[in-house]
C-alpha cells in the first residue's frame, strides 16, 4: 500500500463544518459518541483520545472499533493475523470519524481510504496499551533517570511485533499534545496522544512510520494553540534554517573501539597522563566538510601535529551558525550541517582508530529563545525560570535552565550520558560554568534574586553539577569534564564527596590572560610586568588545570596569537615560538584552537577556514613544526606531564630576574625518568655565559630550542648540550652556563 502525503491541512472547523458522509444505513446507536467529545475531536482539544477512540469492550462476544481521520473517505477493519475483512465502520457524526463493531479482543488493522484512490493500511495507535514503565516515569520526575535518550522522543521500535514509532514528550502544563508530520498532513487532530499524570508526559505509538520520517509536536497550551515544537529529545534533526525533528535510525552503530575504551578506564582520567588538546570548529578548519571527510583529512592532520584529543566546539543541533553552537536547541542531536548521527559516530570510532580522544563542547547553562525550541514549551516556563531575573541571561539574550527542576536535571545530565555512551565520546568540556555558578552573574544590583540565604550562590546549579559528575563518574569511568569556570570558586576539581564540584579538570582562564597580556607588551617594558608570567604558579597546583589558548582569544577584534606579539616579523614569529614553548613545559594540561600552529595572521572567522596558504612560508611551516615537536617531547617524556599537580615536581630555578626578562624552571617525575630544564628569553637579546643553578651535575642535553633553524629561528644555543660545574646558584648546588637565544625557549633534559 502507498504511504498516504494528503492535501494541505484545513482547519479544523471548517472540515467539521463539511457535508456528513452519505449512508443508507441507519446509525448504530452504540457506536456513537457524546456531541460533546465529538466537538472536542474536531477541535482539537481531546486531552484523552484512548478514551474515545480504539477499541473499546461492549461485552464479552463485542468490541466498538472508532477511529477519527478526517478526510478520510471510509475505512475498513481487517484480521491482523488472517487478513479477513471483520467490518467496513460506520460513517457517524462528523467528517473523519468512523466506528465500527468487531470481535472482543481480537487484534486487527485498518485499511484507510483517502480521497483520490490512495489507501492506507496500519495498525490503529490506539489499540496499544501504556507504553512507558512506572519505573521509567518515576525516574524521570524523581530527576535520577539516566538514559533518557531512550526513553524520551522518537524511538522507532517494535511493538506487539509491529514496527513504528514510540513518542513520548513531557509538557506536563499541556492541555493537548499530538505528533504531526507529513504521514498526517501536519493536522494536529489525527495522531493526539496520551498523557500520563503521574509524570506529565504524553506518549503515543505511531505503527509503520519509517525512519527518517519528520515530525514535531502540536500541543494545546493553557493560553492557546502554540507554535509547532521540535522535540527536545529528537536523536536527529533537520538542516537548519528548518526545524522538524527527524525519526533516527536505531540500527547500532558497530563500534570497533573496545580497547580503547578499556585503557581510557583504566587512565583514571589522565591525571598522570599527557594531555594536548587541539581545539576545532568542524565547520571552519576546512569549509564544506562533513563528518566522513573530516575522517579523511582532520584526523591525520591532528595526529601529525601530536595532540593528544580533539575538542569540538559544540556538535549538538543549533539553529545559529553565528553563535558557533553555543546557542544549543537540540541536546540529544548532532548537528545536520555535517551529517547523520551514524557519520558523527564513525568519526568518533575513526579518532580512537588513530589513537585520538574527542571532547565536546557541552553547554548547559542557557538556551535561545526561538519559537520552536524550548523557550515556554508547553505553555508555562518549563526549562526555564519564569522570572527574567532567574530565567533570562542579559548577556546573551539566551534563556536559562532551572536546575531546581527535577525533570530539567534528568533532561540535561541524560543528554551528558548520551554524547559519553551513545557516541563513545571522551569527555565534556562544560560551557560557562561561572555563569551558572552566581545568581548576579553579568546582572545589575536588583536584577537577581538571591538564594535561600540570602547570597549569589546559586546552589541548585552547584547541586547540579555535582550530580552531573558524580553520575558520569559511575557510569562512564574514564571520562573527563572539564569546567570553563573564570573565577576563583573553590573545589572545582576537587571530589564531590568532599565538598567539590566533581570536575576531572579546569580551564586556568587568569594563566591565559595574564601570559598573553605579558607576551603582547615590547619587551623593552616587560621587566615591569614579570609577575604575570609567574603568578599563575602561585595558585597551579589547587586544582587541576587546563592552559587554554581557546576560540576565545582569536575572535572580536583580539587578533590572532601571531597577531599579538610586538616587533618586525622576525621577533614576532620567536616571540610566538617561546610561547609556545613556556607553555608547553608549564604545569597543567595544554589546548590550543584550530590555527594557532599555523601562526595564522587572520582573526578567526566561522564563516571562513584556516588559512591554509600560510603554510607556504617558511616561518609558519616553523611553527607548525615547533608544535609537532612540543608534543612529540611532552608525551615522551614524563616529567613534562606525569606530576602537572604536584607542586613538588615543580621548582623555580630563576624566577627573578626582570632586568632580563629571564625565567627558568625545572619538572621532575620520578627516580626512573630524568628532569627538564626550561629557559625562556623574553628579550631580543641573546644572553652568552648565562649562569643558571641546576639541582644535578653532569651532562645535560639540549633537547629542544624554539630559535632551531628548523622552526625558523637564528639557530644559536648550546652545541646540543653542557656539563654542569660543581658552582652554586640560585640555590641548587650545581649550575650551567648557558647560551640563551633571543626570544627562545631552550629545554635541557639531565643525561647523568
Amino acid at each position: 500500500m502507498s504511504n498516504f502525503h494528503p492535501a494541505p491541512h484545513k482547519t479544523a472547523d471548517a472540515l467539521a463544518r463539511g457535508p456528513l458522509p452519505d449512508t443508507s444505513a441507519p446509525i448504530d446507536a452504540a457506536l456513537c459518541l457524546p456531541d460533546s467529545a465529538i466537538q472536542a475531536l474536531c477541535e482539537g482539544r481531546a486531552r484523552d483520545p484512548f478514551a474515545l477512540l480504539g477499541p473499546h469492550r461492549l461485552d464479552d462476544a463485542e468490541s466498538v472499533v472508532r477511529v477519527y481521520q478526517p478526510p478520510a473517505e471510509a475505512i475498513d477493519v481487517h484480521d491482523a493475523a488472517s487478513g479477513a475483512l471483520l467490518c467496513r465502520l460506520q460513517a457517524l457524526q462528523t467528517a473523519g470519524l468512523f466506528a465500527g463493531r468487531i470481535p472482543a479482543q481480537r487484534r486487527y488493522r485498518l485499511r484507510i481510504h483517502w480521497p483520490g484512490g490512495v489507501q492506507q493500511e496500519t495498525e490503529d495507535p490506539y489499540a496499544f496499551g501504556l507504553l512507558l514503565g512506572e519505573l521509567d516515569l518515576y525516574l524521570f520526575a524523581e530527576g535520577t533517570h539516566q538514559a533518557l535518550g531512550r526513553c524520551l522522543g522518537a524511538q522507532a521500535l517494535k511493538l506487539d511485533d509491529v514496527h513504528g514509532v514510540r513518542f513520548a514528550l513531557w509538557a506536563p502544563n499541556a492541555q493537548r499534545v499530538s505528533v504531526v508530520g507529513d504521514f498526517n498532513g501536519w493536522d494536529g487532530r489525527r495522531h493526539p496522544m496520551r498523557m500520563r499524570v503521574e509524570a506529565g508526559v504524553w506518549e503515543l505509538f505511531i505503527p509503520r512510520l519509517p525512519p527518517g520520517t519528520l515530525y514535531k509536536y502540536e500541543m494545546l497550551g493553557p493560553q492557546g494553540l502554540l507554535p509547532l515544537k521540535a522535540d527536545p529529545m529528537a536523536l536527529q534533526i533537520e538542516m537548519p534554517p528548518r526545524t522538524a525533528s527527524i525519526v533516527a535510525d536505531p540500527a547500532p552503530f558497530a563500534w570497533s573501539d573496545a580497547g580503547w575504551l578499556e585503557a581510557r578506564a583504566a587512565a583514571r582520567g589522565l591525571v598522570h597522563g599527557a594531555m594536548s588538546i587541539y581545539e576545532v570548529h568542524a565547520g571552519s578548519w576546512r569549509r564544506g566538510l562533513d563528518w566522513d571527510q573530516l575522517g579523511d583529512q582532520l584526523i591525520p592532520y591532528v595526529c601529525e601535529l601530536g595532540f593528544t584529543h580533539v575538542e569540538l566546539m559544540p556538535v549538538m543541533g543549533h539553529p545559529f551558525g553565528g553563535s558557533w553552537g553555543y546557542q544549543v536547541l537540540s541536546q540529544y542531536a548532532p548537528a545536520a550541517q555535517y551529517g547523520t548521527p551514524a557519520q558523527f559516530a564513525r568519526f568518533v570510532d575513526r579518532c580512537h582508530a588513530a589513537g585520538l580522544g574527542v571532547i565536546l563542547d557541552w553547554v548547559p547553562g542557557h538556551f535561545p529563545t526561538d519559537p520552536h525550541g524550548l523557550a515556554s514549551f508547553d505553555g508555562t516556563a518549563l526549562y526555564e525560570h519564569a522570572d527574567p531575573r532567574e530565567g533570562f541571561h542579559p548577556e546573551w539574550h539566551t534563556a536559562v535552565y532551572n536546575f531546581g527542576r527535577n525533570e530539567v536535571r534528568a533532561f540535561l545530565i541524560g543528554s551528558a550520558l548520551h554524547w559519553l555512551e551513545q557516541y563513545h565520546v571522551d569527555g565534556l568540556r562544560v560551557d560557562a560554568v561561572a555563569s551558572m555558578l552566581y545568581r548576579d552573574y553579568s546582572r545589575a544590583a536588583g536584577q537577581w534574586i538571591p538564594n535561600r540565604y540570602g547570597g549569589r550562590e546559586n546552589i541548585e546549579a552547584i547541586e547540579f553539577l555535582r550530580r552531573l559528575n558524580d553520575a558520569i563518574a559511575e557510569r562512564v569511568p574514564g571520562a573527563l569534564t572539564i569546567a570553563e569556570e573564570s573565577t576563583a570558586w573553590p573545589g572545582v576539581t576537587q571530589a564531590t564527596r568532599y565538598g567539590g564540584l566533581g570536575f576531572a579538570y579546569k580551564w586556568n582562564m587568569g594563566w591565559m590572560h595574564d601570559t598573553l597580556r605579558y607576551m603582547k607588551h615590547d619587551p623593552l617594558w616587560r621587566s615591569h610586568d614579570h609577575h604575570d608570567m609567574t603568578f599563575g604558579l602561585l595558585y597551579a597546583f589547587y586544582e587541576r588545570f587546563v592552559l587554554p589558548l581557546s576560540h576565545d582569544e582569536v575572535v572580536y577584534g583580539k587578533g590572532s596569537l601571531i597577531g599579538r606579539m610586538p616587533g618586525d616579523n622576525w621577533q614576532r614569529f620567536a616571540n610566538l615560538r617561546a610561547y609556545f614553548g613556556f607553555m608547553w613545559t608549564q604545569p597543567g594540561k595544554k589546548l590550543l584552537f584550530m590555527g594557532g600552529e599555523l601562526a595564522q595572521d587572520r582573526e578567526w572567522s566561522h564563516d571562513g577556514e584556516l588559512d591554509w596558504a600560510a603554510l607556504e612560508h617558511p616561518l609558519h611551516r616553523g611553527v607548525r613544526a615547533l608544535m609537532a615537536d612540543l608534543n612529540r617531547l611532552y608525551r615522551q617524556e614524563p616529567a613534562l606531564h606525569r606530576f602537572d599537580h604536584d607542586a613538588e615536581k615543580f621548582r623555580w630555578l630563576v624566577v627573578d630576574d626582570n632586568a632580563n626578562s629571564v625565567l627558568a624552571w625545572c619538572r621532575s617525575a620520578d627516580s626512573a625518568a630524568p628532569p627538564i630544564i626550561a629557559v625562556s628569553n623574553f628579550t631580543p637579546l641573546p644572553r652568552f655565559a648565562y649562569r643558571m643553578g641546576v639541582p644535578a651535575g653532569g651532562a645535560w642535553r639540549e633537547i629542544l630550542n624554539t630559535d632551531a633553524a628548523l622552526y625558523g629561528g637564528g639557530n644559536l644555543g648550546n652545541g646540543g648540550w653542557v656539563a654542569a660545574s660543581e658552582v652554586a646558584a640560585h640555590g641548587q648546588p650545581y649550575s650551567l652556563e648557558l647560551t640563551l637565544p633571543p626570544l627562545s625557549t631552550v629545554l635541557l633534559r639531565h643525561d647523568g
